[in-house]
C-alpha cells in the first residue's frame, strides 16, 4: 500500500507542476500584421493594390462601352465584324507545289532558288519568312505562294500509296525459335544480312562489301517468308514486303515507279529489308521473240529493280531478299553476283527438324503429356513445314469433333493419315524436284 500512495503522491506532484506552466501570449496585431507580411517583398502590398485598381478600371471602361460577358465566350451580334475577318481569311491563300531543280549560290545569304511550277514555267525565287536555308535541298519539293512564288514550306518526298502500304511493320513479331527445320537456311542468311546491318566495322576491317542481295527458293511452304521476317526482328529494321504481281501494272512505266518509290522509301529508313516474294512474276527470263507488250512491261520492271540493285551502296541500310520457288525460271541478269550475291536454298525438313516444327505448332495447343513427336515426324516422310501446321491444326479439329479439352496422340495420327496420305495429290513438293 505504501508503494501504491507514493506512486499517487508523485503523479499528483506532477500534475501541479503542469497547471503551474503560465499559458502563451496572445498576439497581438503587430504580432499578426508581422506574419502575413513574411516572405513578401517591399513591394507586395502596392503592385496588389494597383492590379486591383487596374481591374475597376477594365470594368469601367466595358460599362461605358456596352461590352456584356456571355455564355458561349463570343462577342454580341452588333460587335461582330465580318468584313475584316473574310478579308484576313483571303489574305492567307493556299501554296502551289512546285520541285526545287537548283540552288544558286548554296550556303550566302543571297541565294536564290530555281523551281519547276508544272504546266507554269520555271522561276528563280527567294525563301518566305518561315523558312530557314538548311531545310530547302535540290531535287526537293516545296510549297510557294501564288503571287510571288517564294518559298513557303518545304514538302515530304511523294510515295505512292500503294506503295507505303507494303511497309508491313517496323519490327515483324517472328523470331529464330518460331523457324524450324530449316537451320542451315537460317545460318547462311543470318550471316550474309544480320551481320552488315549489326556489326558492319567486321567488313570494313577486311575492306570487302557485304552482299547486297539474297535468294531464298525452295518448296512452297519450308519458311522462307517467315525467315526473312524473323531476320528483320533481329536487326530491328523495317521489312517492306513486296509481292511479285503487285509490280505488273497496266499501263507502261508505273512498275518501274513503284520500284523506284519502294528503294527510295527504303532510303528514308534506318534499317530496311526489302522482300520479294513470288519474284518469279517479274524475275522470268526475257525472250528473243515478239512477245506481248505486257512481257514488255515486265521487263522493264525487272530491269529497274536491276539497276537499283547496282545503284544503292552496299555498305548501306538496305538489304534485299527474295523468294520463288521456280529459280529455274529467273533471269540470269538478275541472279549474277554483285546483285544476288548468296543463294540460300530451303530444302525439306529432316526429321529432327519436322519434330521441331511439331513442337513450335502444338506450343500454343492443348495437347496431353507424352506425346512422340518423333514418331509422327517419322509418319511425315518429305513434307513441308506448312503441310506439318496443317497436321497440327487437323488434329485439333479431330479432338473438337470429338468434344474433347486436350488433343491426343490419337488425333494426331488421325490427322496424318488424313493430311499427308489423303491430300498427296495436291503436294507440290514432286513438281518442285522436277524442275531443279
Amino acid at each position: 500500500m505504501s508503494g501504491g500512495e507514493c506512486q499517487t503522491s508523485n503523479k499528483n506532484d506532477y500534475d501541479d507542476e503542469n497547471e503551474e506552466e503560465p499559458p502563451p501570449p496572445a498576439l497581438d496585431e503587430a504580432d499578426i500584421a508581422l506574419l502575413k507580411s513574411y516572405g513578401q517583398g517591399p513591394y507586395t502590398v502596392r503592385i496588389k493594390n494597383l492590379e486591383k485598381e487596374i481591374e475597376v478600371s477594365k470594368d469601367r471602361v466595358k460599362e461605358f462601352i456596352g461590352i456584356k460577358e456571355s455564355d458561349t465566350g463570343l462577342s454580341l451580334p452588333s460587335q461582330w465584324d465580318l468584313v475584316s475577318d473574310k478579308q484576313m481569311m483571303q489574305e492567307e491563300q493556299p501554296l502551289q507545289v512546285a520541285r526545287c531543280t537548283k540552288i544558286i549560290d548554296a550556303g550566302q545569304d543571297d541565294a536564290k532558288y530555281v523551281i519547276n511550277v508544272r504546266q507554269i514555267a520555271k522561276f528563280v525565287v527567294g525563301l518566305g519568312e518561315k523558312v530557314s536555308p538548311t531545310d530547302i535541298e535540290e531535287g526537293m519539293r516545296v510549297g510557294v505562294d501564288r503571287t510571288k512564288y517564294s518559298i513557303q514550306i518545304p514538302l515530304p518526298p511523294k510515295i505512292d500509296p500503294t506503295v507505303s502500304l507494303m511497309t508491313v511493320e517496323d519490327k515483324p513479331d517472328v523470331t529464330y525459335e518460331d523457324v524450324g527445320g530449316a537451320k542451315d537456311a537460317l545460318e547462311k542468311l543470318r550471316e550474309v544480312v544480320e551481320l552488315p546491318l549489326l556489326h558492319p566495322e567486321r567488313f570494313v576491317t577486311l575492306g570487302i562489301d557485304p552482299p547486297k542481295g539474297v535468294l531464298l527458293y525452295g518448296p512452297p511452304g519450308t519458311g522462307k517468308t517467315l525467315s526473312a521476317r524473323a531476320v528483320a526482328n533481329r536487326t530491328d529494321a523495317c521489312f517492306i514486303r513486296v509481292i511479285g504481281s503487285e509490280l505488273v501494272q497496266k499501263y507502261v512505266g508505273e512498275g518501274a515507279r513503284m520500284v523506284r518509290e519502294i528503294f527510295t522509301m527504303a532510303r528514308s529508313k534506318k534499317a530496311c529489308i526489302i522482300f520479294f516474294d513470288e519474284v518469279d512474276a517479274i524475275g522470268g527470263s526475257r525472250g528473243g521473240g515478239e512477245d506481248g507488250g505486257s512481257d514488255n512491261e515486265v521487263q522493264r520492271t525487272m530491269l529497274q529493280i536491276v539497276t537499283e540493285l547496282d545503284g544503292f551502296d552496299p555498305r548501306g541500310n538496305i538489304k534485299v531478299l527474295m523468294a520463288t520457288n521456280r529459280p529455274d525460271t529467273l533471269d540470269p541478269a538478275l541472279l549474277r553476283p554483285g546483285r544476288l550475291d548468296r543463294k540460300v536454298e530451303f530444302g525439306l525438313p529432316d526429321l529432327e527438324g519436322r519434330a521441331h516444327i511439331l513442337t513450335i505448332h502444338s506450343k500454343s495447343m492443348n495437347v496431353d503429356r507424352g506425346i512422340r513427336y518423333e514418331l509422327i515426324a517419322r509418319l511425315c516422310p518429305n513434307t513441308t513445314g506448312a503441310e506439318l501446321r496443317s497436321v497440327c491444326t487437323e488434329a485439333g479439329m479431330f479432338a473438337i469433333r470429338a468434344r474433347k479439352k486436350s488433343i491426343s496422340e490419337q488425333d494426331f495420327l488421325e490427322a496424318v493419315n488424313k493430311v499427308i496420305k489423303g491430300y498427296s495429290k495436291f503436294s507440290s513438293t514432286p513438281k518442285y524436284m522436277v524442275y531443279n
